[in-house]
């Protein structure tokens, strides 16, 4: 027993449990410390893992080696691909989970992780050291990366006290205390502190970071009520079905497509119930202002809905099932902090629900966070080396964006104390660089939610093509292994090889006609390759097998599989827009090159808008790039920038 490490992770979330997982498997010795070792990766809120743009995320940590889309898989009850009647830059997977198995699958993995070591206490007090002035770096530590005046003046983790009075020292620390960070919870009038129902709040780290001069807030968010299966009536309630070809987020030959899938339920409100719960209002916390963080505008409580939302008369709910060994279901879109009794009466008026019982109650909760314009792209912070931000407290919402942001921390981290450089993806090669970088340039106002409509490379950043975009970076780093490795170099090979064979075989318009004609499409007047037939609109390659005999022959001799169809099928539909988008990433990334000096007086430069000198001097950029993302910078001023740094 040591109480020496080189990584410390606070917090067995999604956040800390794919750090600490990263940490430990790069070679740091690593202690995750949590205030309950039975709730690692808990499902707080939904059981279900993925969604639109989630689930890209989701399958961009497994292509890095990370550990979510390989455990959901191994404990997933349903399986859907999202969108698919869009195109294919908009195909979304998500998966419900067994929540428990969820959780038991994670502590089983990282309690048989190398260099991983537990312990269950909670963190009181984070403990610093000065950065040794004299050459700019921390003791025995990789060189600091200077990005802000006065680095070397800065502070350094060394470690952590808890509540048991145990000292642990570290190089570098990652923070992910989800929403315990001086947690409160509300029913009603009712208030009780907690990270989450049954769990205690988390005291003492805020007030150690807002001691050395970290800008903290504060945010909200909330649950439903969970309800018992035997007391539903489901023959009133519409079934929703996972897909009948199921597939999985790993990309790994581990894990397999879920079996005996079981269905969802649609619910619906009605105008009874709106006055129900309108008649509450008065003594909702987050009417009658006794609730002050803010909330997350995509995933509002059912009292935001009725409020934003007056005139609609009804809102579809769903009925999610937390596993297949119990009774509990989460009643998803029914968040709320409304009296318990009003929450009852309001369920009972519900078509299914008339009988209901409640396991237990909506509730909002309350918590610190660190808005994230104080950390690097590395999810460093500037004020204090070898500390770093994940998670919620970060402002962000959601199991996907904690865990990315949770790998990378963990990635860096390491990285950093042995004095290599950060991995940073930028917002052409990764939802997660999308993620981070608007996190640290733009900052949050409300809980940060991943969409599509933030990334600008859509098209780039599929969910099919993340293997071909992140494993080699997670090989080089050492998180993805040669034998997956190999695995990834194979398909690779033959989606170009399928692709290869399409542009070469040449198709007869007699014998591809009446195909043609049977799906609404034009008749060929003279042969064309089976390439140019594919672009066109509802042609699928599986769909040519049997007009196609060379076709079949191809994939059943060389073992073709669903995925390598799909990604092969997309690149040659959506050819054109995939150059076009990597033609316009190329020509931004010269922004990205040029590099502002830490230290720049922006105030100096009168060309400057007075709101772009204020939010330079506060952001510090460290290329023009990023500076041009700051909300409040003008393409006006980025050219003055250009100017200065650039020409």
């Amino acid at each position: 027993m040591t109480l020496d490490y080189d990584t410390i992770v606070i917090g067995a979330g999604h956040a800390g449990c794919e750090a600490a997982a990263a940490a430990a498997r790069l070679g740091s010795r690593t202690l995750l410390l949590t205030m309950d070792l039975t709730k690692m990766a808990a499902m707080s809120c939904n059981p279900a893992v993925g969604g639109v743009a989630k689930g890209q995320i989701v399958r961009e940590i497994d292509a890095l080696g990370g550990q979510m889309g390989w455990i959901t898989d191994r404990t997933a009850i349903q399986f859907r691909m999202l969108n698919r009647s869009k195109g294919a830059a908009m195909w979304s997977p998500r998966a419900q989970c067994d929540k428990t198995r969820f959780s038991e699958e994670w502590r089983r993995l990282l309690e048989n992780t190398p260099n991983l070591y537990l312990w269950q206490d909670a963190a009181v007090e984070l403990l610093f050291t000065p950065v040794d002035k004299g050459n700019g770096r921390a003791e025995s530590e990789g060189a600091i990366p200077h990005n802000e005046p006065n680095a070397a003046q800065r502070l350094r983790i060394c470690g952590v006290r808890t509540r048991m009075g145990v000292e642990f020292s570290c190089k570098s620390l990652v923070l992910t205390a989800g929403t315990f960070l001086e947690g409160l919870m509300h029913c009603g009038a009712s208030q009780a502190e907690g990270g989450r129902a049954g769990d205690a709040a988390s005291h003492g780290l805020t007030a150690s970071l807002r001691a050395v001069g970290f800008e903290v807030g504060r945010m909200k968010t909330g649950t439903p009520a969970r309800l018992d299966a035997r007391t539903i009536d489901f023959e009133a309630l519409e079934p929703q079905y996972g897909d009948e070809r199921p597939s999985k987020f790993s990309f790994s030959s581990d894990t397999q497509p879920v079996e005996n899938q079981l269905p969802c339920f649609s619910v619906y409100t009605t105008p009874e119930v709106h006055e129900i719960l309108r008649s509450g209002f008065a003594l909702s916390p987050l009417f009658n202002g006794t609730i002050k963080g803010i909330g997350p505008r995509y995933c509002p409580s059912i009292e935001d809905k009725l409020r934003t939302f007056a005139d609609k008369e009804q809102h579809q709910l769903f009925l999610e099932p937390e596993g297949r060994s119990t009774n509990e279901y989460y009643l998803n879109g029914f968040s709320s902090s409304l009296p318990w009794e009003v929450q009852w009466e309001a369920l009972h008026r519900m078509r299914g629900l008339e009988e209901v019982h409640i396991f237990r109650p909506g509730y909002a909760i309350e918590y610190d966070y660190f808005p994230p314009t104080q950390l690097r792209h590395s999810l460093e912070t500037k004020r204090v080396a070898g500390l770093f931000f994940a998670g919620q407290v970060n402002g962000t919402t959601g199991y996907e964006e904690a865990a990315a942001q949770g790998l990378m921390a963990g990635i860096n981290a390491h990285r950093r104390m042995v004095g290599q450089a950060p991995i940073v993806l930028k917002r052409d090669e990764a939802y997660i660089g999308v993620l981070i970088d608007d996190l640290v340039t733009k900052g949050v106002d409300e809980p940060y939610r991943m969409f599509t409509s933030r990334a600008e490379y859509r098209i780039l950043l599929r969910q099919d093509n993340a293997d071909a975009r992140l494993t080699p970076l997670g090989h080089e780093i050492g998180l993805i292994s040669a034998r997956r490795y190999d695995e990834f170099r194979e398909k690779k090979s033959l989606v170009e090889s399928l692709i290869s064979f399409a542009r070469e075989q040449s198709i007869k318009a007699a014998e591809i006609n009446s195909y043609l004609i049977s799906i609404g499409s034009d008749p060929l007047t003279q042969g064309k390759r089976l390439y140019e037939v594919l672009m066109r609109n509802n042609v699928t390659i599986e769909s040519l097998r049997p007009v196609i005999p060379p076709l079949n022959r191809f994939i059943e001799e060389h073992g073709v599989g669903s995925e390598v169809i799909e990604e092969a099928e997309i690149q040659i539909k959506y050819r054109g827009y995939i150059e076009r988008e990597k033609l316009i990433a190329e020509k931004l990334h010269r922004l990205e090159n040029i590099s502002i000096p830490a230290d720049f007086d922006y105030q100096a430069i009168q060309a400057l808008t007075i709101e772009a000198r204020q939010k330079l001097t506060r952001i510090r950029p460290a290329t023009i790039g990023q500076a041009s993302r700051i909300p409040g910078v003008s393409p006006a001023d980025v050219n003055v920038l250009l100017v200065k740094f650039g020409r």
